[in-house]
Formats: C-alpha cells, sequence, structure tokens
C-alpha cells in the first residue's frame, strides 16, 4: 500500500514543515515544499531558504544529499495547481485557525479526489478546521501531529474524524510507518492528543513543585531524570532544549481549550520568572541560556539560575536519594523522606493520575498513551508501565489517603496490572476489565516479544543465541552497549555448527539503542594493565577467526543494525553475506581515534569493497588511499545511506525506515537469500608496497601541518598505511586475507603496547571523547 503515496505537497516551510518534506525525501518519495511569496526577494525564497538551511544544519534533517534533491520548492500562489499531482497535502503553516481554513479552501479547489490532506496541528480541533468544507473534502482529511524533528522523533499521532474514510487514514498510516519510519498512534480530537497533554501538565507541576518545595533546578532535574526513566534533561534541561518561549503558549492553549473541570487548568499560572527569562532573551538553549547556561565572561562557566532570585549561579552536582538512583525502584523513589521524596511524589503521583483520566477520552487504551510518551518524550516507561512499577493500588491508596481523586481506572485495575505476560503474549487491561493481547502490526517482529515464549539456543555472559522462527536464529550482543569481547567469539565459534546443522541462517540483531560500541575498552586496559600481551593478541586472533567463520559459514549471514555500530560491530556488517540495516545507521572504523588499528579483518573488507566499487579506478592505490583516508579519519556514517556511500554498507544492502520493522526485514532477507547460498570466495590483493605506503605518509603528513592531526595520529597512521600498503609485500606479489589479518594482527599489537594509545583509550572511556595527543 505504501507505493499509493507516490508524492508528497508540504505546505508550509518553517521548522516543523521542512523537516517533514525533508523525511519524506529520505523515503525516496519526491516532495513539493511550498510556502508565501515574501515581500522582498525570489518568489520561491522562503521553501528555497528552508532546505538551504537544512543543508548545514547538525544534526542533519536530510539522511543524504541526494535525498535533498528530491525536494521541489515553490510558492503557493504559483505553484498550489500542482497538489493535483500529489496524493497527500501536509499542512504546516502557523496556528491560526482562519489562515488554515483560507488555505484548505484553495486545496480543495486543485486537489484531485481520494488525495489525503493533513494538519500538522496540534492545538486546533480537527472540527474547527473542516468547518465549511464539503464532505469530500472532510472524507480525505486528518490530523497527522508530527514531533520535532521529524528525522529523529519516531512518534506521529494521527487523529481521524467521525466523517474521515478509513482507506484515507490507512493509506496515510501505512505510507507514515513503513515509508516514513514512524510508529503510529491514533489519537481522539482532544485538546494537545496524547503526548503534548500529559507531557505539559508533568513538565507545569514540575516547576510548580519544584518553586513551592524550594528545590533547585539542578535537584529537580536529579529527580526528575534517569531515577524515573526519563532523559536526563529531567524537567528543566527540557524547557531550555525546546525553547522556554513555548511554555506560555501551551499553557494559553490548554488552558482555552480543556474543559473548565480538566486537572491541567488547577495547575496552570503564570510564572513571573519565565515571563521575565522571556523578556531578557533567556529563552534556552537557542536564547542566551535558560535555566542553565553557559557564562563567557567567566570562561564559559556552566550556570544555573536560582529558582527564588531569578539569578545565575554556579551550577552544582545534584544526585537523586540515595537507593533510587538509576535503579527504576519508582517506590523507593517516592517514599524516600525529604524534599526529594516528595517531590518526586508529588510529580508522579500527579502525572500518572492525570494519565490513568484520560483513557478513553484521549486514546482507546493505555497503550496508545505508554507509546506516546515513550516516543514523543523519550520516557523509559509510559505512565501505565510507571503505575505497574509502583502498584496501581498503591497509587490509589495514597491519593486517596492524601483527599486526591482517584481515576477510575486505577479502581478498576485494583490490585491487578495494566500489563501481564500469559501464555508467552504481552497484555494489557482493557476497559472491560479484560486483558487483550499486544498486537503487534503486520510486519513487526521484536526479540523482546520472542523471549517472552522461548528459551535461548546458546547463551553466555556476552551474548545469546535466538530461535527467531522458519529456519532463523538471531545473534543478540548483551554486554554494556554491546561491546564485544572473548566470550562473543566463543558462543559465535558455538552457534556455526549448530545453525549448519539445524537451521537455515543467522541474522546478527538485538533490540538496543545501539547494534555494538565495538571492543570492549575496558577489558582491554585491564589486559595491558598487567601486560597480558598474550591474551591480547589472542583475542585479536579469535576475533579474525569468529568473523571469517561467519563469513564462510555454509549459510547466510544478514546483519541488522540500528543507531551505533563502530569498530568491531562495524567489522561484523563488512564480513556479513548482507546488511538490512535501519536508516539511522552510525557506523564507521573508528579505532585511529584510540590509537589503533582495526584488528578483525575490517581493513581487507572495505579494501574490496573499494576496489570493486562502480567506477573506481584501476590500479592499486586509489581503493587503498580511498580506505586510507576513510579509517585514519576515523569516519562514522551519518545515516544508513552515507553508509553505502562509503562502501560500510553495499549498494545492494537494504534499509528499514521503521525500526519496529529490522528484525522482521532482516529475516526476509536471510531467507531470500538461502536457496542455492554458497560462501564468498576468499580474495586476493596487489597492493602498493613501499612507494604506497610513502604516498600514504605524505598523505597524513598534510594533514599534520594544517593542524588535523597531531604526531601520535602519524604514528598510527603509519602503522594503517603498513596494513594497506601490504606491509612487506610488493605490488608484484599477490597478498592474500591471511597475510592482511597478520599484518593487522601485528600493527595492532605495535599500537596497544604504545602507552599514548592507552592514554587515548583511558580518555575516551573516561569522557566518552578522543584524546588529541
Amino acid at each position: 500500500m505504501a507505493d499509493t503515496i507516490k508524492k508528497v505537497c508540504v505546505i508550509g516551510a518553517g521548522t516543523m514543515g521542512a523537516g517533514i518534506a525533508a523525511q519524506v525525501a529520505n523515503a525516496g518519495v519526491p516532495v513539493l515544499l511550498l510556502d508565501i511569496v515574501p515581500k522582498e526577494g525570489g518568489r520561491n525564497t522562503i521553501a528555497e531558504g528552508a532546505v538551504a538551511k537544512m543543508l548545514k544544519t547538525d544534526p542533519a534533517p536530510f539522511m543524504s544529499t541526494r535525498a535533498a534533491k528530491l525536494v521541489e520548492t515553490g510558492n503557493i500562489d504559483d505553484h498550489l495547481d500542482q497538489i493535483a499531482t500529489c496524493d497527500w497535502v501536509i499542512e504546516a503553516v502557523i496556528e491560526r485557525l482562519d489562515i488554515k481554513q483560507g488555505l484548505y479552501a484553495r486545496i480543495e479547489a486543485v486537489k484531485q479526489p481520494g488525495t489525503a490532506v493533513s494538519s500538522n496541528t496540534s492545538t486546533i480541533p480537527l472540527a474547527n478546521l473542516v468547518e465549511g468544507r464539503s464532505d469530500a473534502f472532510k472524507r480525505d482529511f486528518l490530523i497527522t501531529h508530527f514531533f520535532n524533528p521529524p528525522r529523529y522523533m519516531r512518534l506521529l499521532e494521527i487523529v481521524a474524524g467521525p466523517d474521515s474514510d478509513a482507506a484515507v487514514v490507512s493509506k496515510v498510516h501505512h505510507f507514515a510507518d513503513v515509508a516514513m519510519g514512524k510508529t503510529v498512534v491514533r489519537a481522539k480530537d482532544t485538546p494537545g492528543f496524547i503526548a503534548n497533554r500529559i507531557g505539559t501538565y508533568w513538565i507545569q507541576l514540575g516547576i510548580n513543585e519544584a518553586m513551592d518545595r524550594g528545590l533547585t533546578v539542578e535537584e529537580a532535574d536529579a529527580v526528575a531524570g534517569p531515577p524515573m526513566g526519563v532523559p536526563k534533561t529531567g524537567i528543566f534541561g527540557l524547557v531550555d532544549l525546546v525553547g522556554i518561549d513555548l511554555i506560555p503558549h501551551l499553557k494559553a492553549s490548554l488552558t482555552g481549550t480543556l474543559p473548565k473541570d480538566d486537572p491541567y487548568q488547577v495547575i496552570a499560572r503564570d510564572i513571573p520568572l519565565i515571563e521575565k527569562m522571556i523578556g531578557e532573551g533567556s529563552t534556552g538553549r537557542k536564547g542566551k541560556g535558560g535555566f542553565y547556561r553557559l557564562n563567557p565572561e567567566k570562561g564559559k562557566q556552566r550556570e544555573a539560575i536560582d529558582l527564588s532570585t531569578g539569578e545565575y549561579r554556579a551550577k552544582v552536582d545534584a544526585r537523586a536519594p540515595a537507593g533510587a538512583a538509576g535503579k527504576g525502584d519508582l517506590r523507593a523513589l517516592v517514599e524516600t523522606k525529604g524534599k526529594l521524596g516528595e517531590y518526586a511524589w508529588a510529580l508522579l503521583s500527579g502525572t500518572l493520575a492525570y494519565a490513568a483520566m484520560l483513557v478513553p477520552e484521549a486514546a482507546n487504551d493505555v497503550v496508545a498513551i505508554d507509546d506516546a510518551m515513550k516516543l514523543g518524550y523519550n520516557w523509559k516507561a509510559g505512565p501505565f508501565e510507571m503505575i505497574d512499577k509502583l502498584g496501581a493500588k498503591y497509587l490509589a491508596d495514597r491519593l486517596e489517603a492524601e483527599g486526591e481523586p482517584v481515576p477510575e481506572l486505577l479502581r478498576l485495575a485494583g490490585e491487578r496490572t495494566f500489563y501481564r505476560v500469559e501464555n508467552g503474549k504481552r497484555q494489557f487491561l482493557g476497559l472491560d476489565s479484560a486483558y487483550h493481547d499486544v498486537v503487534r502490526p503486520e510486519g513487526v517482529l521484536r526479540l523482546a516479544d520472542i523471549k517472552l515464549n522461548s528459551k535461548p539456543l546458546l547463551k553466555n555472559a556476552s551474548a545469546t543465541l535466538w530461535d527467531v522462527g522458519d529456519g532463523v536464529v538471531c545473534l543478540e550482543f548483551t554486554g554494556k552497549m554491546n561491546a564485544l569481547d572473548g566470550e562473543v567469539m566463543k558462543l559465535i565459534g558455538q552457534a556455526i555448527p549448530l545453525v549448519a546443522q539445524s537451521y537455515k541462517a543467522l541474522v546478527v540483531y538485538n533490540d538496543a539503542d545501539s547494534f555494538s560500541a565495538g571492543a570492549n575498552l575496558g577489558l582491554a586496559i585491564f589486559a595491558v594493565n598487567i601486560a597480558a600481551w598474550g591474551e591480547i593478541e589472542k583475542l585479536v586472533a579469535g576475533g579474525q577467526m569468529a568473523y571469517k567463520a561467519l563469513k564462510y559459514a555454509p549459510f547466510p549471514v544478514v546483519s541488522a543494525p540500528a543507531g551505533l555500530a563502530v569498530g568491531g560491530g562495524c567489522e561484523i556488517l563488512l564480513h556479513s553475506d548482507a546488511v538490512q540495516a535501519h536508516a539511522e545507521l552510525y557506523t564507521g572504523l573508528v579505532e585511529a581515534g584510540v590509537g589503533l588499528v582495526p584488528g578483525w579483518g575490517g581493513n581487507g573488507e572495505l579494501l574490496d569493497r573499494w576496489r570493486n566499487a562502480p567506477g573506481m579506478p584501476k590500479g592499486p592505490m586509489p581503493a587503498v588511499a580511498k580506505v586510507f583516508e576513510t579509517v585514519s579519519t576515523a569516519t562514522v556514517s551519518k545515516s544508513a545511506q552515507q553508509a553505502k556511500e562509503l562502501m560500510f554498507l553495499r549498494p545492494e544492502d537494504g534499509i528499514t525506515m521503521n525500526r519496529d520493522r529490522l528484525l522482521y526485514d532482516a529475516k526476509q532477507k536471510a531467507l531470500s537469500l538461502v536457496e542455492g547460498y554458497k560462501p564468498p570466495e576468499a580474495p586476493t590483493f596487489r597492493l602498493p608496497g613501499e612507494s604506497g605506503h610513502v604516498g600514504l605518509n605524505m598523505a597524513a603528513e598534510g594533514f599534520r601541518k594544517r593542524g588535523l592531526a597531531t604526531d601520535y595520529d602519524m604514528v598510527v597512521s603509519d602503522s594503517l598505511a603498513t596494513v594497506l600498503s601490504g606491509g612487506g609485500f610488493d605490488y608484484v606479489d599477490t597478498v592474500t586475507e591471511a597475510d592482511l589479518l597478520t599484518l593487522e594482527r601485528q600493527e595492532f599489537m605495535k599500537r596497544v603496547r604504545d602507552t599514548r594509545t592507552m592514554a587515548r583509550v583511558e580518555h575516551m572511556l573516561e569522557t566518552g571523547k578522543p584524546l588529541r595527543n
């Protein structure tokens, strides 16, 4: 069904509209971006300027420069008739009903029947938007509420009206899901829909309670952050991020549209400090600072505002109550004595009770509420998952004891949980007091669901092997950041004969945010400190053997990475028969950044790809130079599409836009390779030898003279040049894959013995940033 939308028009080239257009283009679909004709400049200046700005923005709205070329710009006076060629029109103009309604009248005059029209509004009811429009227009109309930035925020709230054609809504839903990578949550036509209604309540309550209880912004964010499963920005850091000037607008919108007896009306209040900050331009990160700021007059000292005086002071460290920090024990958090525990209870109890009131008013079930908050606000657990951690009865009893209203949904739950696992399936409690299966959309396969109903085929401290059905097994990394170590290599060795004997194919995948951060550097530091050089070399050789065993296994191996896949995590992609990558893939061979060279076969695999790349000049040096440039600079792709341009992925490797669909797509790709599968043949190389080595070092010297490389970068680059040029081999010699592995291992061991490398490794572990020594 996704191909029924072949062209999209976005009207409104502001930050949100332009970002939506970019994500449509990222999906490989042409998009027409229109805005008004400005009083000065070219007629298409606004839309053209939006595209130009996005090409310079970091993080980038576009996944590749090729995607940007799919955006056609124009204006609503000259080009509105082109809507007739579009299958979906998205309105993202200013939140004024009169402007939107005037635009809809013009759209209706030129659009084709069945072309979906949606508004990105988050404040105006759907019924008001379509007032005065024809029945035909109402059938094609819906609300599609994207979250900013559209490329990176997965949530899309869809609101259908009573007259909306189910087929039109389904068409948009499917395209947004499969092509744009959105997790779609169906919301009701109520103010703020789901995420912003709860999120705005949570923010307002958090600010009120912090001020009333005399907390500092640091204390409030320490409590309302990781201990609650919320990003470390907490409340005040989040407001700085989205813009303090947004708070009065959200308040005005919700107080003007919510019923007078809604709990938000009770807590909504004007905050003089916020009004003062906005007046001074202290609107957060986009302004002169916000609740937090860097003071350039004091050497960019980090400062925080005093909530009682409005004056800035040096930022101080604040910690959540002992025993609760980072452990997700919400009961321990809210029972902590003192103002921090009291703040935690006031914020959690108020927010969770409010969420419980919104079923079925804002959403049909608890799953929609939880998904909206996890995807829209990056909470690790949704409100009802949090209630399960506290206990629904505990929450209800404590609310009642304090004289607070108890939502009917909490009374309905009683001593039960809102979620349970029954017969290997996750279920949720419905309004009918019965449990219902959580149903995944067709084409969605989650490892977490498989784990509910099965046991591992193999398991150790760092990896697990699962049967994911249809003769396919899944290799999952399980260490911190999915770091790779000897245990992973050991399990790979055990998995290969098992799969060869009893299964069809293997997929390398995990549900985590990061596929793999590479080799376990902490383990390397420990081994160096006790001078266990033999163990380190054994680990390098073991990784080489494991990866080559995967490459030459008698069955297809498909890797399915998402997020970070660097170092050894990238090398496993390079050794796979195919890759099905999530669109947000950040991969590369980054070992040079910590003073090492890739040691698990990545050099040879990347070299083999570049020498066979279309248009690559013949001879030993062009491909070698390309790999040297990429690896010596520790280049990491900013998307899966860019990973193809860097040859970390093959041109024919697949890209999945929706993270939830990645495992299913990878499994299907693996099955497609089974029939007639033959392992690849081992490559041989002609490398440039000593003259090539000298040439690579000259290129690196150029970087050093420009201040782009340090003295030790030159040493690391020389080790890499040794490997890529063939070491002691010359152009007339045939260099085998095994020869390259030997060179890799030798140069890796040279570098790991160097104290300057260990300084880099230690700095990376401590700060997460490279050391420029």
